[in-house]
């Protein structure tokens, strides 16, 4: 966008400000110039800012203005948007159906650097003695030398209580926090929210508009008690724009708990099997992070009646199932020329006439780089009821994903079957995902599912270390299919 028509990032004002808001800030900034450089022919800057002042205070021109406002940012992003089929028969049942989202920036645009605002917060109970702190101390000193001076990093440690070690400060001062990191001592039980509450305090201690803001927690065990408390405050920080991701560490700590704690941000969720793999989860898990397109994405649930949203599921850049049970879905950033894609599956209710049917998109999110919040992107897809629908294959990219979405959905059902007590059915259904493994080329996961299906049977239950290994492995294959590994925005 030409900035003759930045006129609120001039003013630094909302797009939604008022008019006693509007003059407000522009006699602040008015008065910033000199007299003597109050001289629009002379000084382009004074003359920007008057013109930008002229028109958002005459509602006529801030009218048309705004208009052509909305017209420069309908292109903002590129959404791509696939369906399994866009023709069905007129039927008296439903059909299933299957829609790609592909979300990349603008291809003139890299994002803008914002600094980030980092805290991690580690786990120092007692079951983290050893191996596992020395492995997270090696990994945060590796990402402290990753950051930028720009960046502003903190750390806290928690066991039953909370321990600031290093406080909110730019990475001008390594050698301080260096050493408090290294002074970390394992002790007492996990109380989580301890950790999430000292940590968010950290993070709001630097203006959260003008950073990339995170948390990312690493824990190798259940909390106690404070599971409600740790989810509320998660949703709180969420509509702060406080991005949260969280990793386990070895097999006894709640996978499910850690998939609702980042939800509500759109974060991500991981397991770290083996201490010296922190290291690399960290590192992965901070790149990008820095530069932003759009933040807080998120999917209306605007749906129409004929179609009930049966499930969702995250893929790049890193896969995550999608939580369907708020007014909106939380996606989360759309990094530098990195895209976003998720899938939803979708069914169709009995549609008994030939009809066209319309299906709206409509994702929300705010871009720094304008400085416009709540900016809106609305697409619609269109699907033919017809009496004589011809059989459509569906794309390679939904085929694919599909496929591989589909062996980590088994997973969870035997998981289901077991906590039902339906160990039969469970075993079942685990071999059958040992031959889809199998078949996909996982032949470590299929070794695994292979196991798990006898344990079942013997013990009543999968192991701990088996569960997560399959939970987090077969999650993982949808992201390392061909198209969505190909993460270019070329």
């Amino acid at each position: 966008m030409s900035k003759i028509f930045d006129y609120y990032a001039i003013l630094g004002v909302d797009p939604k400000a008022e008019a006693t808001a509007i003059r407000i800030a522009f006699e602040a900034l008015q008065n910033s110039f000199p007299p003597a450089e109050r001289d629009r022919a002379r000084n382009a800057d004074y003359q920007r800012l008057v013109n930008a002042y002229e028109v958002l205070s005459d509602p006529v021109r801030r009218a048309t203005y705004d208009s052509l406002l909305v017209e420069t940012t309908m292109v903002d992003l590129d959404i791509a948007l696939t369906l399994s089929r866009d023709k069905i028969e007129v039927s008296d049942t439903e059909q299933r159906l299957y829609l790609l989202v592909d979300i990349r920036p603008p291809k003139q645009s890299s994002g803008q650097q914002l600094p980030l605002n980092l805290c991690l917060v580690i786990d120092r109970s007692t079951s983290m003695q050893g191996r596992r702190l020395d492995a997270v101390r090696a990994a945060v000193e590796l990402v402290i030398e990753k950051l930028t001076p720009s960046d502003v990093l903190s750390i806290v440690s928690f066991s039953d209580r909370a321990e600031v070690v290093a406080s909110a400060q730019p990475l001008s001062h390594k050698p301080g926090i260096l050493r408090g990191l290294h002074a970390i001592e394992a002790s007492g039980g996990t109380e989580i929210y301890q950790g999430l509450a000292a940590g968010v305090k950290e993070l709001r201690q630097s203006p959260l508009a003008e950073y990339s803001n995170h948390l990312i927690l690493l824990t190798d065990g259940h909390t106690y008690g404070d599971d409600k408390q740790c989810l509320e405050l998660a949703a709180r920080t969420a509509v702060d724009g406080i991005g949260i991701t969280a990793f386990g560490i070895g097999s006894d700590w709640n996978d499910q708990f850690l998939d609702q704690l980042v939800a509500p941000s759109g974060g991500q969720s991981g397991f770290i099997e083996q201490p010296k793999s922190v290291v690399q989860k960290l590192q992965e898990s901070i790149t990008g992070m820095g530069t932003v397109y759009a933040q807080n994405m998120r999917l209306q649930r605007s749906f129409p009646d004929f179609l009930s949203l049966e499930y969702g599921y995250k893929i790049v850049p890193f896969a995550q199932p999608l939580v369907l049970d708020d007014s909106v879905i939380r996606l989360g950033n759309v990094e530098g020329r990195s895209r976003l894609a998720f899938l939803l599956e979708m069914n169709i209710r009995p549609q008994t006439t030939e009809r066209r049917l319309s299906i709206p998109i409509n994702l929300v999110a705010d871009i720094p780089a304008r400085q416009m919040q709540q900016q809106t992107f609305n697409q619609n897809v269109r699907v033919n009821v017809l009496k004589n629908a011809q059989m459509q294959e569906p794309p390679e990219p939904i085929v694919e994903a599909v496929r591989m979405l589909n062996m980590y959905r088994m997973n969870e059902r035997v998981w289901e079957d077991v906590e039902a007590g339906e160990l039969e059915v469970a075993a079942r259904r685990m071999r059958h995902l040992t031959t889809r493994l199998l078949e996909a080329g996982e032949p470590q996961l299929a070794q695994q599912a292979n196991f798990e299906a006898e344990r079942i049977l013997q013990a009543g239950t999968m192991s701990l270390d088996g569960r997560k290994k399959l939970k987090f492995g077969t999650r993982a294959l949808v992201t390392r299919t061909t198209y969505f590994d190909n993460d270019d925005n070329d």
